[in-house]
């Protein structure tokens, strides 16, 4: 995440800002970096971190824990990985939503936004932090409010779980073809790629929806209590598809070389995490 982050902040300002043209990534990468300074390329970094590490621990350990219920080779296959990714996405959803919303919110400090409770110009500037702005933003605006976006997010369970379905399709397929050669870092890092790709085309539109719900949306002709469907609708109706995937060259690049690269480094670390205790247990 911190290798790619300023991909992450060019989709956000797609995403959130209408009047910005969507040009090529490394264009607008250039232009923020002119325009506002080279910081704002990785404003609200470290607290996407905080998140970034609370969110993968709970998926991957709810993926691994229900995943290991059932371990004989004999029972994995596509459709069980589907339903094992998709259960830790709705706890990892449920769990982290709060930190995701005020996370949006602190990348896109200056910019403004709009919340049900009236119009407050640059609302995230009060926040001093990730915990700061959980309380302030739950004194505020209430504590409902930390779960804006929660629908997309509950839809967006697909994302992982077609991730991971794919991903482990593959990964299966090659060990096949193998046998019992561990497979390359290179192998694990393009399979991770090809696996996000497929996932993020698929549902992207509700990722774009999700930030404007999380954020507050700028439409004066629209209600800012607007829902999932209402906001989707609005946005076909006066951009017409191309609308719902505004940003999305940056958002490919940026997950697909970050999970591409997650993926390489948790397997070669699992791998070695295995090793170490299959020897200590032989030396026991």
């Amino acid at each position: 995440m911190t290798t790619f982050f300023p991909l992450d902040t060019v989709r956000s300002r797609l995403q959130l800002e209408e009047s910005r043209e969507a040009k090529n990534t490394f264009s607008i990468l250039v232009d923020l970096a002119k325009e506002e300074g080279f910081t704002t390329l990785y404003r609200g970094m470290v607290p996407v971190l905080e998140s970034l590490c609370a969110s993968n621990f709970v998926y991957f350990y709810t993926f691994h824990g229900l995943k290991a219920l059932g371990a004989t080779s004999a029972h994995q296959n596509a459709r069980r990985d589907l339903l094992l990714a998709s259960l830790a996405g709705v706890v990892n959803v449920l769990t982290t939503t709060p930190l995701w919303v005020v996370n949006t919110r602190l990348k896109m400090k200056g910019l403004g936004s709009r919340t049900g409770r009236g119009s407050t110009e640059h609302v995230a500037d009060q926040y001093s932090g990730l915990l700061d702005g959980l309380k302030k933003m739950g004194q505020q605006e209430g504590v409902a409010s930390l779960w804006n976006g929660t629908l997309p997010s509950l839809m967006l369970v697909s994302n992982p779980a077609i991730q991971f379905m794919t991903y482990e399709a593959i990964k299966r397929r090659l060990q096949a073809l193998h046998g019992d050669q561990t497979l390359s870092a290179l192998i694990y890092f393009f399979v991770g790629a090809v696996a996000k790709a497929v996932a993020t085309i698929i549902t992207y539109p509700l990722q774009l929806v999700q930030t404007k719900l999380r954020h507050g949306h700028n439409y004066q002709d629209l209600p800012q209590n607007a829902g999932t469907i209402k906001l989707t609708v609005y946005i076909l109706k006066k951009y017409g598809i191309i609308g719902l995937y505004k940003g999305m060259e940056a958002k490919l690049l940026q997950t697909i070389l970050t999970a591409a690269l997650m993926f390489a480094a948790y397997e070669k670390i699992a791998n070695f995490v295995f090793k170490v205790l299959l020897n200590h247990q032989k030396v026991s």
